[in-house]
């Protein structure tokens, strides 16, 4: 069943449209000027030398992993509240993923135990800004350089955001993003990594190629041919297609920014008098680039009122989620490294409470005030029958 209102929606606008139908036109469907403009754009946001599209954002992170050299043996610290993804890349290639809790308030990684589980073997710290939200990324990068260790900022649900003055995307050695079409910008699947590192760019722009040589490493070094593959690589390429659609979206970035700035005050004038439930909130200094509007029930739901509550909105036609189940008590993990519910609480707490409501630039309020109506109706209902 397709929802009256769904959880997300793309925008797209005739200039997305019109940009993809002259790509096809061109004949160039791959490894073309869309693709180089769209990496000059993503970097130039995020004050960045180089940018290297890939297919999806967990492609990014797979390949900048294996830029650092990373493997079996090596640590990577990366939070136990996010998308899977940034646990499986640390799996892909071998290591151990050391999971964080996340802070209650931000719902990123502590930087204080971050801080106490570095030892010799972590080789990398994987900062995720959960939900857009770029809180502590200034303090990961100035851990990473304390103990003179790789950062990458994860910056996959956040494109457009600051701390202070520093985009999102410009903190660490590597920083990638994720291009799903529930994003801030879409190109259906794609992904991208940014660096200022040449050697890190020509490693990555070989691997998502099938290990050639890249364009810089074969000119400059005399590495062989187009079809002489230097190392083992992969087919992560972006198409042309999927890069002039970024383009087009990356031109009306700010505007959509806004846009979905405008919704998530539209949710928190609507809801922040609830005090049953905790809503997104932003750090001083911060400029947050809004992924999804996520609200948490208070301690006095349980994670199956939770699920009764969604059920209930759903029922009503209304796209909802529980963004985000604790990575490392998901099945795999669990079975792997016998992670229980008490070794990261408040991961377990959050994720089994959260509600992400729909959430998407082309929002009218009537919707928001629906949505809202409707979830505080649901519950009450929980209340009413449990009680």
């Amino acid at each position: 069943m397709t929802s009256a209102i769904p959880l997300s929606f793309p925008d797209i606008t005739d200039a997305e449209i019109q940009a993809v139908v002259r790509t096809l036109r061109s004949g160039r469907l791959s490894i073309g000027q869309e693709q180089e403009e769209f990496e000059r754009l993503v970097a130039l946001r995020a004050h960045r030398s180089y940018g290297i599209a890939v297919n999806s954002g967990t492609s990014a992170l797979h390949l900048t992993l294996l830029a650092l050299g990373i493997g079996p043996g090596d640590e990577v610290i990366t939070p136990a509240f996010s998308f899977v993804a940034s646990a499986n890349c640390v799996e892909y290639v071998g290591a151990k993923p050391v999971f964080v809790d996340c802070d209650p308030r931000t719902l990123n990684m502590k930087t204080s135990e971050v801080d106490r589980k570095i030892t010799e073997k972590t080789k990398a710290i994987i900062g995720v800004e959960v939900f857009g939200n770029p809180s502590g990324m200034d303090q990961l990068a100035a851990l990473s350089t304390k103990y003179e260790i790789p950062l990458i900022e994860d910056a996959c649900e956040a494109l457009g955001g600051r701390v202070g003055n520093e985009p999102v995307g410009a903190f660490g050695r590597i920083a990638v993003f994720g291009f799903y079409p529930n994003k801030q910008i879409t190109t259906g699947e794609g992904g991208m990594i940014v660096t200022d590192d040449d050697h890190i760019a020509d490693i990555c722009r070989s691997l998502r190629n099938h290990g050639r040589p890249s364009e810089t490493m074969e000119a400059g070094s005399g590495m062989g041919s187009w079809l002489d593959h230097q190392q083992l690589g992969f087919n992560y390429r972006m198409s042309e297609i999927a890069a002039a659609l970024g383009v087009a979206q990356m031109r009306r970035l700010d505007e959509l920014i806004d846009a979905r700035q405008t919704i998530a005050e539209a949710y928190t004038r609507r809801l922040m008098g609830n005090p049953e439930l905790i809503i997104p909130s932003v750090e001083p200094n911060t400029h947050m680039s809004w992924f999804v509007y996520v609200v948490r029930l208070s301690d006095h739901f349980t994670p199956d009122d939770r699920d009764e509550i969604i059920a209930g909105l759903r029922r009503h036609e209304l796209g909802t989620s529980n963004y985000f189940p604790p990575i490392p008590l998901m099945n795999y993990y669990r079975r792997k490294y016998g992670f229980g519910v008490d070794d990261f609480p408040i991961a377990h707490s959050v994720g089994g409470r959260t509600i992400a409501l729909p959430f998407f630039s082309r929002m009218t309020e009537r919707e928001v005030d629906l949505v809202c109506q409707t979830l505080e109706l649901m519950m009450t209902r929980v209340r009413f029958v449990r009680d």
